[in-house]
């Protein structure tokens, strides 16, 4: 396995790129199209490069008498069956349709997480750029190839499972797609700040060789610039409009103002991280001049005479003469003229 450079709606994922910011919408539109849009338009206001929601037809994608998730029996009501909460969440393909054309009218992407084949089907059938896998998929070999046929950008989120089973999910995607970038993700709702594991990144990074990012689950701003710095080149981030509605995934969601800081602090984050290369910055080259010492005799150096410890020592010059970096490459050499002590010493 391998890292690859990858393209999402034109924006580029890779070692070098800024970090790729989602804001995840989910299903905290409630099914509401004129909130679906006005969380586009949080997003976009915030600075993001994607928005995504959920795509799935319910009776494809889980048994009736399937029960909740136990955050999902204290965020909804106790009596609805996971079933009866997902049928009312459902986004239909028209729907999808006018989410993806108004984001287009308010230059973000849309994105959104296929649950079962032809949710699948329909959302390529739309021209989605890439595709989420939710965690719930990771192990779900038949579901992994159909996407991975899609020829598309893959993100894949490897939340509550074992580093063997993402290993087996990327050895049934690779042989079909090579364009995958894999989340670090603690799939609860929300989870403490002991559960957030972003050094996981390291270990996803260094085991397959492949672009990490985080899908951040952890309560406000939380763990997403923190996993940034360990080399997160992708985040995504729940949010809502609104904490106190109903719904699976309100609570665990960030505020539109807490979006915007996220955005903001991840940014700041990679302002702090630079580019890795080691050297003086543009605002270093003056203090450098003024701060760094260089060889000047420390006592009256005849002509003929040997430069030795003895007879030159490192002050500040103003950055005029030979670094004291050298020291060693000049004693032992010999002084071609006279210097006075305290003269800078050059050499022929």
């Amino acid at each position: 396995m391998f890292h690859i450079d990858i393209s999402i709606d034109g924006k580029a994922v890779s070692k070098k790129s800024s970090t790729y910011i989602i804001a995840e919408a989910g299903v905290n539109h409630n099914g509401d199209m004129c909130l679906a849009k006005e969380m586009i338009d949080a997003a976009a206001e915030a600075g993001v490069d994607a928005v995504k929601f959920q795509n799935f037809r319910t009776d494809g994608l889980i048994l009736k008498n399937t029960g909740k998730a136990p955050y999902q029996k204290v965020t909804t009501d106790y009596s609805e069956t996971q079933y009866d909460m997902l049928k009312r969440l459902e986004l239909s393909r028209k729907q999808n349709e006018e989410l993806m054309v108004y984001c287009k009218e308010k230059n973000i992407t849309f994105l959104s997480t296929p649950f079962e084949k032809s949710s699948l089907e329909e959302l390529d059938d739309l021209g989605v750029p890439a595709f989420k896998v939710a965690a719930t998929d990771l192990t779900n070999i038949q579901f992994l190839r159909q996407v991975a046929e899609k020829g598309k950008p893959i993100i894949l989120s490897a939340g509550m499972c074992y580093l063997e089973e993402v290993k087996r999910a990327l050895d049934a995607i690779y042989p079909i797609n090579k364009e995958v970038i894999l989340l670090q993700c603690t799939a609860n709702y929300p989870i403490q700040n002991s559960e957030a594991n972003i050094n996981v990144i390291r270990t996803l990074q260094d085991e397959f060789h492949i672009l990490v990012g985080y899908s951040d689950h952890s309560q406000g701003v939380g763990a997403a610039p923190y996993a940034v710095a360990v080399g997160a080149k992708l985040v995504e981030k729940h949010f809502t409009l609104d904490k106190n509605m109903e719904g699976p995934d309100h609570k665990a969601s960030v505020t539109p103002k807490e979006l915007k800081q996220l955005v903001e602090d991840i940014r700041r984050v990679e302002e702090y991280l630079g580019d890795g290369v080691k050297m003086p910055s543009c605002s270093e080259q003056m203090t450098r001049k003024s701060l760094q010492k260089c060889l000047v005799a420390s006592k009256d150096i005849k002509a003929g005479e040997k430069f030795r410890n003895e007879n030159i020592v490192a002050k500040r010059t103003d950055g005029i003469g030979i670094s004291a970096l050298y020291f060693d490459e000049i004693v032992g050499r010999t002084a071609g003229k006279d210097f006075a002590a305290d003269e800078i010493i050059r050499v022929d």
